[in-house]
Formats: structure tokens, C-alpha cells, sequence
């Protein structure tokens, strides 16, 4: 029988979610919780735990130390540390002191760290010991690190009073963090979240049902908002947090982490969604709940899983950052159609409506563009005025004065059922790695570059079922030394200037762009590619053993590279984790030997991988059912 949790509201033009909670701010919905159960564990990472108690505790001294450091109210203050418990407590503390955080990602290049922190204005910096020479010049690091607890009989410590304001010290309207996005113009807008749109999220959902006992997981990066969901939804709820170490992130680990800490709800971007299911069935046997969203969920996986585990619950969730991670939501144990998995209906505290050109309302089954109303609105962009009037405007449907409306940018249709299905993108915006990305960034800062006169991206599919970006440059003097390699050379450069997923596979270098009549570029002319010279720095060696061989051929074959050299580096190739588990069955159907994930990380070049995968053929297991090398080998 099929369980549906479905939003009320009326199939047609306008839908609507339950109505929120009187809202409250997150920091003081943790503090409730550690009041009613102090010692009940809050979050847990690589054997470590912290008790609610503890977490409260340690977040309130953070935070009197964030006002001492001049933290005014709704300040921005960076976050730059990796998964761990130090996190979970830094990301309170800025709440409880009356600012906003900006999640910072460990990985991206000093340059992009610079230029977030400079536009949102934030002038601390909470980071880690061994990340704090990743902190511009001027701006201040107040260092976070586990600190001796206070005695179990001693009450917590609230951190020092919080100046006035306008809204009060704990209006849910205060601003509670700050995730950027790419924009069209190739600078980044910081989107700003109240704490109300975060509380409508994840407190009284009519989307999903949330015990006192589940286990949550978080991986997602603190930069993407999906992370919102899996860090406050538990500890707003008086659950656990179970944190993926701070570690390369793999299918493997992912499963047995999850198994290993009796994960409940499960939240995984599509497209490690659609690999999990794959390649690890197993990992969902204990959970209760798996959550979806980022890309276009595809449905033969999820009747896969549902098929495998007919009491799981699943969610498809959509959402633009803009609308606080979910807008719409379709939860069922059961999927019937085979030709898309819907989006659902608008989540508590939300409305939407799917309007034509005009703004007017469209019929049932035709396509139109998706609007978002209600509790889950951002702010707008910080210091954008403009492009905050652009897409956030005068709702025509709304009751309460001065309600606003934002316009996604998606296609939508009503289907009869009064649930939503996506159709697409009514712009240029794309899906790439789980990552909201607008090729538009990467032509701009590829024609900042001196070398180049003109770019364009294209987003095309990989052979991991996701996207891909693809460049095409002209370069300022096409007969200066050294332009056959220029593309390399170009993705090298890029590499200190933007977050690896909008580095393109290939950038191809061309002697002009064609055209149409109009004199505008014709992108559909452009020649699209499965296969580009190797795009890396290092001298090309050749493969002499058979194995080297035949990896070669996997590597070129999976990465649209060529020649592969058997000191080149996947990663560096255009790898990604994604692409790494379908090169590692491969190895497996071609060889009969199975190898971790992390011996990909750890030799991740031809040679050392080919030297891992003989010293494995070479110790045969001796388990019932396996071959030997010699049997393998006829």
C-alpha cells in the first residue's frame, strides 16, 4: 500500500503548504533541547561525541567570545572549518551571538575565500588551527577547538547580552546565514537566511515525520544548502547528528559510516543518490527515510530502491537556495510512473504558484514558470538591491502586506494528481557535481584571464549520467608560442580562482567563435567533444605493462581524455568521486579483483593504481567462490 505525505492545498494554479509555527530562532530551539535532555548525545563524529549539554555549552562561550572580538548584531562572520564536532559548535555560536554564518569550503582556492569574505563583510573568521594561514589579511581568526568542559553540575554559561535592535535579540527574522550562489554576471551574490525560513524547514514538516530517536547525517558541504536541513533539523528536534568524517568522500565509506551509526534519515544529492543505489544496495537497510534533491531524480533507481526496501519512505525534494533548500516535496514509498519521479507540493509554510510570461496563472498540464511564496523566502542578495528586485517580486496572491514572491527560473507542470513534475530550466543555470552553477561565472573570469580575447561554457553529460562543463576560448594572439597548449594551461589557472566544480573537463581553443546572421554566438555550432587532449602538466609517460595498458584505456575511455600517461593523476584528468566508483567497477569486471575507493585517492595515477591491482592479483583470496590469478588470466 502506498504511503503518501502529501501538503494540502488546491491542484491547479496556486498550492499551498501547511501553515508554520509561530517561528523561533535555532539557536534558541538547540537551547530548549539541552535543557529537556542534557546528557542525550547531540553530535557525533569519528568516535567522538557531544552531549546537548556539551554543545550548548561550548557554543555559549564561542559566542562570548565573538562579541569580545566586536561581533555586532548580524554581522557576518566566516566559518572555515572541516566536519567535526568544532563545526556543529562554531555554526551555533554564531547564531547565539546575534550574527550570520558564511560556511567556508576548506578545499577552494585562498582567492575564493578572499573574495566571499570581502563581499559579505565579514570581518572574523571562526577556523581551525591548521586552516588559519587560509584567512586573508585583516580580517580577525578567533580559533575553535575542543576546550575543557565544565563540571556536569554547573549550569550552562549564556554568552553576554546581545545589543538591542529593531527586531529584538531573538526575532526569527534576524539573518542567520549567508550561502552564495553563482551569478550571471560571473560575481557571486550572497543570499541572505532568516532564521525563520530555516525553522519553517525544519520544525512541524507536513513533508516528513521527525522522532525523538532518529539518527541524521550530514556530508553535504556547510556552502550548500542542504546542509541546512541535515545540521539544524536534528538539533532543533532532539536528535543526533552524525557527521561523515573529514576525510575524501567515497561510496564505500559513505555505506559503512552510515550503517556503522544506524543512520535514519538519510539526505544525498541526486547524483550520489543514483551511485549509492548502484553500487551500495546495502546502505539503506536501516534507513527509515532517504531525502533527494539537486539534480532530476531518475526512476528506475528510485523504484530500485523502493522495490528492495518496501518500507523505506522516500522524498524528492526541489528547491533554489533562495526558498531555504526545500520548496516543494514529493514523499511516497511507492513509484508507479516510469517517466519522471514529481517534485511534489509545496512544503509547510510555503506557496506556489506556476504563472505564464504575464504573471498569469497556468491550466493544469501546460508548462509554466515555478514562483515561490511564504515563510522560506531569503532576504534577497546581499548589497544587490537590483538583482533582489529581480527576482524577488510583489506577490499578487498573498494576504499579508508587503508579500513577495520569487521566481525560480524553472519549468514546472501541474500533473493531475495536484503534484508538480519538472521540466527544466527557463535560463542558462545548470546542475553541476550536486552544485547550482551558471557557465556565465567561469566565461568571466576565463576572459579576465590576459590571455584570452573571448570564452564560452557549455554544459554537457558525462559519462557518470551528470554534467560537465566544456570551454571554448579564443585566444588575444593565437600565434604566440605555446597556444597549443593554452587550454591546460588555463584550467590550471582557473583552479586559483574558482571551486573545483566549475573548473571545465576541457577548454578547446579555437580561432573564432561562429556566429548566426544576427552576429550573436552560435553555441549550437559549436562542435561538442567526447574525447580532448590530456590537460595536464606533467611530462607524458607511455604504459609498457599490460595492466598499464589496459588501464590506460579504462581511464581514457571514462574520462574523454587522450593520451593517458601513467603518471597522470584522475583527479587532475577531470575525475570526481562520481567517476572514480564507475572506474573502479570497471577494474573489477576487467581484472576479477575488487579495490577500495581510497586506494584510488591515496595512488591515483596509472602506475601506482596498477601496481596496487597486481600486488592484489597476486594474492589471491582463497574465500569459497573466487578465482585465482592464473584462473583469471585464461
Amino acid at each position: 500500500m502506498t504511503r503518501t505525505v502529501f501538503t494540502s492545498g488546491t491542484p491547479g494554479f496556486i498550492g499551498s503548504g501547511r501553515p508554520p509555527f509561530d517561528a523561533r530562532t535555532i539557536h534558541e530551539l538547540v537551547a530548549e533541547q539541552a535543557e529537556r535532555a542534557p546528557h542525550a548525545p547531540a553530535v557525533t563524529c569519528d568516535g567522538q561525541t557531544l552531549t546537548y549539554r556539551q554543545l550548548n555549552d561550548r557554543a555559549n562561550r564561542l559566542a562570548g567570545r565573538l562579541r569580545t572580538a566586536g561581533l555586532a548584531p548580524e554581522d557576518v562572520v566566516g566559518v572555515l572549518v572541516r566536519r567535526s564536532p568544532e563545526l556543529i559548535v562554531a555554526l551555533l555560536a554564531v547564531l547565539i551571538a546575534g550574527g550570520a554564518y558564511l560556511g567556508l569550503e576548506p578545499d577552494d582556492p585562498p582567492g575564493r575565500h578572499e573574495l566571499l569574505l570581502k563581499d559579505a563583510d565579514a570581518g572574523l573568521v571562526i577556523a581551525e588551527e591548521a586552516l588559519r594561514d587560509r584567512i586573508p589579511a585583516g580580517v580577525v581568526a578567533v580559533v575553535e577547538g575542543p576546550a575543557p568542559e565544565r563540571p556536569a553540575a554547573e549550569p550552562t554559561a549564556p554568552a553576554p547580552a546581545l545589543p538591542e535592535s529593531p527586531d529584538g535579540p531573538d526575532s526569527p527574522d534576524r539573518l542567520a546565514y549567508l550561502s552564495y550562489t553563482s551569478g550571471s554576471t560571473g560575481e557571486p551574490k550572497g543570499v541572505g537566511v532568516p532564521h525563520r525560513a530555516i525553522d519553517r524547514l525544519v520544525r512541524g514538516a507536513d513533508w516528513m515525520e521527525i522522532r525523538s530517536g532518529d539518527v541524521f547525517f550530514h556530508i553535504a558541504p556547510v556552502a550548500f544548502d542542504a546542509s541546512t536541513l541535515e545540521i539544524w533539523a536534528p538539533l532543533v528536534n532532539g536528535c543526533r547528528l552524525v557527521l561523515f568524517p573529514p576525510v575524501a568522500i567515497t561510496l564505500e565509506h559513505v555505506a559503512r559510516v552510515v550503517r556503522a551509526e544506524r543512520v535514519t534519515v538519510l539526505l544525498l544529492t541526486t547524483g550520489f543518490f543514483h551511485q549509492m543505489v548502484s553500487s551500495h544496495p546495502e546502505a539503506f537497510a536501516g534507513v527509515r527515510h532517504v531525502l533527494t534533491g539537486g539534480d532530476v531524480a531518475s526512476p528506475s533507481h528510485v523504484q530500485r530502491l523502493l522495490a528492495r526496501y518496501p518500507d523505506l519512505l522516500f522524498t524528492n525534494g526541489y528547491g533554489p537556495t533562495e526558498n531555504t533548500t526545500y520548496t516543494t516535496c514529493w514523499t511516497s514509498s511507492t513509484l508507479t510512473a516510469l517517466r519522471s519521479v514529481p517534485i511534489g507540493r509545496p512544503v509547510s509554510g510555503t506557496r506556489v504558484a506556476v504563472l505564464d510570461g504575464d504573471l498569469e496563472p497556468v491550466p493544469a498540464g501546460e508548462c509554466g514558470e515555478l514562483y515561490a511564496a511564504g515563510a522560506g523566502l531569503a532576504r534577497g542578495y546581499l548589497g544587490r538591491p537590483a538583482a533582489t528586485a529581480e527576482r524577488f517580486l510583489p506577490d499578487p496572491f498573498g494576504t499579508e502586506p508587503g508579500a513577495r514572491m520569487y521566481r525560480t527560473g524553472d519549468l514546472v507542470r501541474w500533473l493531475p494528481d495536484g503534484t508538480l513534475e519538472f521540466v527544466g530550466r527557463a535560463d542558462d543555470q545548470v546542475k553541476v557535481q550536486g552544485y547550482r552553477a551558471e557557465p556565465r561565472t567561469v566565461e568571466v573570469e576565463l576572459e579576465r584571464l590576459a590571455q584570452v580575447r573571448h570564452a564560452v561554457v557549455l554544459p554537457q553529460a558525462d559519462p557518470a549520467g551528470g554534467t560537465r562543463l566544456l570551454g571554448y576560448v579564443v585566444p588575444t594572439d593565437p600565434q604566440l608560442p605555446g597556444s597549443a597548449d593554452l587550454g591546460q594551461r588555463l584550467r590550471h589557472e582557473l583552479r586559483g580562482r574558482l571551486p573545483g566544480y566549475l573548473i571545465p573537463w576541457a577548454i578547446l581553443v579555437r580561432p573564432e567563435l561562429p556566429v548566426n546572421r544576427n552576429g550573436k554566438i552560435d553555441r549550437q555550432a559549436l562542435p561538442t567533444a567526447t574525447r580532448v587532449p590530456r590537460n595536464v602538466a606533467n611530462e607524458f609517460v607511455a604504459p609498457l605493462t599490460p595492466v598499464q595498458l589496459r588501464l590506460v584505456e579504462l581511464w581514457g575511455d571514462l574520462l574523454g581524455v587522450e593520451p593517458v600517461g601513467v603518471d597522470d593523476d584522475f583527479f587532475d584528468l577531470g575525475g570526481h568521486s562520481l567517476l572514480a566508483t564507475d572506474l573502479l567497477v570497471a577494474v573489477q569486471r576487467e581484472f576479477g579483483v575488487d579495490i577500495p575507493a581510497q586506494t584510488l585517492y591515496l595512488s591515483p595515477t596509472v602506475a601506482e593504481l596498477a601496481t596496487a591491482l597486481v600486488a592484489r592479483m597476486e594474492t589471491p583470496d582463497t574465500t569459497p567462490g573466487t578465482t585465482t590469478r592464473e584462473e583469471r588470466s585464461r
